[in-house]
């Protein structure tokens, strides 16, 4: 029975014990190797002392190790804390600080950026190595410990139920530090059961999980994987060219992006063998520009575009029926499985079709709300109207933040943040509308639109864009082209011209960073 995360693994070994997990670089791991090592790692944490709900944070590259280390948290009734392997030091002690971690499993080139850090990390008892051949090392004030070896002895039975914590994901804010969302066994395997039902995953499947496992969408990619048995290729993305290398030699059939990367991919050239398996293309963390869109259906013509839109907080929300994507290419579709999504009004009733509303999710997938933060939680984290009149406690739904609006045959489309939406001249521009009217030029690679403060138009627009390969960027043209689609007062006052825009560790174009650059 599927209650905790690790049940995915642990059911597929009893299934598909001799398929092939996963892959990192040349070596392979079978689904029965695999479910052997996670066991014996939770194990291992429990005679570190490990205990129910006790969190323990994974500061890894994409390896073979990190994907058991994290399964065999759960294994261990403890709670895994993916951290982004791009953050410095800092960034790292925050969050190790904030979610009060006991065990710290990281390699020893990364311990030793740490160690100054990890001296203000009062909660941190043990640090584990990523390698069979590390040797213990003296700590200041907590113990080093080699990675564990299986053997022989008891296996810890975990008693965590499927409503208890199995990870925190910290997610950037707009202002302030990152937020640690908690999601629960039961939101983790209700997503992969929802997302892979709607892409068809099977055994059969290759996935090449290319976004970090801080991120839901790159968690998901496992766990999706994992759910049906299918074989996950592990990269560490640097350059698009990886992307192309790593589908034709090892067959990939699907994979999930950010609209940045998916914008570098469909800038390489494809061959037929890097192409000729690709089952499927799913975009998340933002809109696809169109034009990336058109150029990645004509680079995979066999492949199924899914276009999704999720939050952390509730992992997946919605997605486009892919026969759908021709006609209503900005659209992000409906409710997943197992999930209803609202357009609601600010006092809690639901929009008619063509009202702005906010988009509220509702459903098995709702995180169980902020790490240590009270406030954030009651704010985003609210009660439904009752639906039946002798339900006496309110269900718990999520507030996204987000502006959509419903059509007449239920598909909703994304307006903007309501933390990003541009207030000028008394109205509210989506940052999203002006930039895809920047990429329907065909003279930008990457645009941002951002709001900069106006004393007399409370905002003025700005863009930053990047120039698209192998041309050099006219701002007049693009303006007069950006005005034959937008109204005079959705038009850019600025338009910046970089190379390369800055992206979040998650892949995502870094708007919190322009923000400040632009109101220096």
């Amino acid at each position: 029975m599927r209650t905790q995360i690790h049940n995915l693994v642990e059911e597929a070994a009893g299934r598909h014990g001799h398929a092939p997990a996963l892959t990192h670089q040349n070596v392979a791991v079978t689904y029965a190797e695999l479910w052997r090592d996670v066991a014996f790692f939770g194990t291992a944490l429990n005679r570190l002392g490990v205990r129910r709900s006790d969190r323990v944070a994974v500061y890894l590259d994409k390896r073979i190790e990190t994907v058991t280390a994290l399964f065999g948290i759960s294994a261990a009734d403890s709670v895994f804390v993916p951290v982004n392997p791009v953050l410095r030091p800092k960034q790292v002690g925050y969050i190790l600080r904030d979610c009060s971690a006991r065990v710290l499993v990281t390699s020893a080139e990364r311990l030793a950026l740490l160690r100054e850090e990890l001296q203000e990390c009062k909660s941190v008892e043990n640090v584990v190595l990523a390698s069979p051949a590390s040797s213990p090392e003296p700590g200041e004030r907590y113990t080093v410990n080699p990675w564990p070896i299986p053997a022989e002895g008891d296996v810890y039975t975990p008693h965590a139920i499927d409503v208890d914590m199995a990870a925190i994901l910290y997610t950037s804010g707009s202002t302030g530090q990152p937020k640690g969302v908690v999601l629960s066994h039961r939101n983790l395997i209700a997503g992969a059961e929802s997302v892979s039902h709607y892409l068809g995953n099977t055994p059969q499947d290759v996935i090449l999980a290319g976004l970090p496992f801080s991120f839901d969408a790159g968690l998901s990619q496992l766990t999706t994987a994992f759910s049906v048995g299918a074989h996950v290729v592990l990269l560490n993305y640097v350059l698009p060219a990886d992307v192309v290398r790593l589908c034709a030699r090892h067959r990939v059939t699907g994979i999930t992006g950010v609209p940045p990367l998916w914008i570098q991919i469909a800038d390489e050239d494809w061959p037929r063998e890097a192409t000729r398996h690709l089952r499927y293309f799913a975009n998340t963390g933002g809109r696809m520009p169109k034009a990336t869109l058109d150029k990645l259906r004509s680079l995979f013509p066999a492949a199924t575009p899914f276009l999704m839109y999720g939050l952390t907080e509730a992992f997946r929300s919605t997605y486009l029926d892919p026969a759908e994507v021709g006609r209503r290419p900005g659209s992000i579709g409906k409710a997943i499985p197992n999930a209803e999504i609202l357009a609601v009004r600010a006092d809690g009733s639901v929009c008619d079709p063509g009202e702005e509303g906010e988009l509220v999710h509702r459903g098995a997938l709702v995180a169980l709300g902020y790490w240590n933060d009270p406030e954030r939680t009651a704010q985003r984290f609210r009660p439904l109207p009752a639906r039946a009149s002798g339900l006496c406690t309110g269900e718990m739904a999520v507030w996204s933040g987000d502006t959509v609006v419903r059509d007449e045959y239920g598909f909703f489309y994304f307006v903007g943040r309501n933390d990003e939406m541009i207030k000028t001249s008394g109205y509210r521009v989506s940052p999203t509308e002006v930039e895809e009217a920047a990429y329907d030029t065909r003279l930008v690679r990457d645009a941002v639109a951002l709001g900069v403060a106006d004393p007399k138009l409370g905002q003025h627009v700005v863009l930053v864009v990047s120039p698209a390969i192998g041309t050099r960027i006219d701002v007049d043209c693009l303006l007069a082209r950006m005005r034959q689609a937008l109204p005079r007062y959705m038009l850019p006052q600025h338009v910046e011209v970089r190379l390369e825009i800055p992206r979040s560790p998650n892949g995502k174009f870094d708007r919190k960073l322009l923000r400040k650059e632009l109101a220096e």
